[in-house]
């Protein structure tokens, strides 16, 4: 920056009377502060890096003090530079105010494939820090790996997986989907078929491949327990919250399986907790249903998910989450954007590929189309139906999609509540709330996932029906099978 800038940065900072993500400030009146590794690393290891301003003292309100000696003071900044891995060489600006100096050092991002950078002496592991807020916090091992991993190339959906063979997987699926990449592969059709594994990535020098097992695995998650989605459902805004009987979740599901498994799991419990609206188009008369979300949105965030999250063994026990709150439905994996990309990037660029057989082989089995449409999509989907922009959030270690089923004053105007079932029955099953729209007897059965559909109607039904909380759409023919159920208009 220019003389002219600092003086406004100062300016500024004394307004806003804080620190900042990317700002520190140092009195240096008596002499250069000590231990500015720490927020060197924190600065050089993100995007945007960050400016150390000197001559202002945080302790009496960034009152202006000025510094001890100008040339001194960058010396000695200079130091504490040389002493990082990779070596940090910051860019000064020095000025004068009311006949004192002050001292800014602009501490310039390091590329991805350099970080992170840390302090020599303590190491990788010791000496790296992330700024969080204002504050510099120790990197995670987790977060040192994930750099060296994108350095690396780490191919971690094709690392070994322990304990696991060719006899474990799904024959069947691993044929089919290997007839399919043979098809216009002539080279690949005709090589060995222990050579055909190792080509696809079913093997990595003849082991069995994680991608393997969690794309044609007869149960992944008895070798990797963890692999798979929490879907759980909220009774209100915020974790915590519950609903009149108590009950923190109204459903809750661990969904296991192959990755094409999950993925449809997860989109029948995202169609099961949703509410659908009816509205009725005035030219043909037809009868058009509105989910809450729209399930292409939904699809591709779940998938994304699976294919992107990170495979490593840091996070091999962390599941993804799926979360359905009263106003909105959150998707987190573990293992934050990788490489290069940025959330203002997201939809625009070409991102580096965290894991490419898993994308690949995903495209072969016609989950996906490869084509990096998947935010796109998602945008375009929730824009379709008038819906607020999705929210992405990168953050340390996770990537979070946020999907809202109505804008901010809507819900205000018209928020969703539960309804109080009459004084002494129970509704236990939340059947009060799922039948708002009118269900069939089949999707009741469905969504109480009791074996005896006979006995759950009797069971959690009846009871309702009886009180006169719920009512039939044909109360004349009770028995037809167009009968269905709905909640009573309070």
């Amino acid at each position: 920056m220019v003389e002219k800038e600092l003086h406004d940065f100062i300016m500024l900072i004394q307004q806003r009377g804080c620190e900042e993500q990317t700002t520190e400030v140092k009195a240096a009146h008596f002499g250069c502060p000590e231990k500015l590794y720490d927020t060197i690393s924190s600065f050089s290891n993100q995007n945007s890096g960050g400016t150390f301003v000197f001559g202002l003292d945080e302790k009496s309100g960034f009152s202006k003090v000025g510094v001890y000696d100008a040339q001194d003071l960058q010396k000695k900044v200079m130091e504490y530079c040389e002493q990082m891995t990779p070596v940090v060489r910051p860019v000064f600006t020095v000025c004068n105010e009311d006949e004192l100096v002050f001292v800014s050092a602009e501490i310039p991002p390091l590329d991805v494939a350099d970080r992170p950078c840390f302090k020599t002496a303590k190491g990788r592991l010791q000496g790296s820090y992330i700024r969080v807020g204002d504050a510099d916090k120790p990197m995670t091992e987790y977060e040192v790996y994930s750099y060296e991993a994108f350095r690396k190339k780490y191919r971690d959906d094709i690392r070994a997986a322990e304990r696991v063979s060719i006899d474990t997987l799904d024959r069947d699926k691993l044929n089919e989907y290997l007839s399919r990449k043979r098809a216009d592969r002539p080279n690949l059709a005709q090589s060995p078929l222990e050579q055909q594994y190792e080509f696809t990535g079913i093997t990595r020098e003849h082991q069995t491949t994680l991608a393997a097992l969690l794309l044609f695995g007869i149960y992944p998650q008895a070798y990797y327990p963890q692999l798979s989605i929490i879907a759980t459902c909220v009774p209100g805004n915020e974790m915590g919250n519950v609903d009149l009987t108590g009950n923190r979740f109204t459903d809750t599901k661990r969904i296991e399986g192959t990755l094409p498994d999950m993925l449809d799991g997860a989109l029948a419990f995202v169609r099961k907790n949703m509410r659908t609206a009816t509205k009725i188009d005035t030219k043909t008369g037809a009868r058009i249903d509105l989910p809450q979300y729209p399930m292409d949105a939904v699809r591709e965030a779940v998938l994304n998910a699976l294919v992107h999250r990170d495979y490593s063994f840091h996070t091999e026990g962390m599941p993804i989450q799926l979360v359905m709150y009263l106003d909105r439905m959150e998707i987190i994996n573990p293992g934050g954007l990788y490489g290069r990309l940025t959330v203002d990037q997201l939809g625009h660029a070409q991102p580096d590929t965290r894991n490419p057989v898993l994308v690949t082989a995903m495209e072969t089995l016609g989950k996906t189309e490869n084509r990096y449409s998947g935010i796109p999509t998602i945008r375009y989907a929730m824009k379709k139906r008038s819906l607020p922009e999705p929210r992405f959030i990168d953050s340390r270690g996770t990537f979070k999609v946020i999907l809202y089923h109505q804008s901010a004053d809507a819900a205000a105007q018209n928020p969703v509540q539960s309804i109080k079932p009459p004084k002494g029955i129970q509704d236990d099953k939340g059947l009060i709330d799922f039948c708002r729209t009118p269900r069939s007897r089949a999707e009741i059965i469905e969504y109480l996932e009791i074996a005896s559909g006979q006995y759950a109607l009797r069971r959690y039904l009846d009871p309702l029906i009886e009180s006169g909380a719920i009512l039939l759409t044909l109360p004349d023919t009770p028995r037809s099978p167009k009968q269905k159920y709905v909640t009573a208009e309070k």
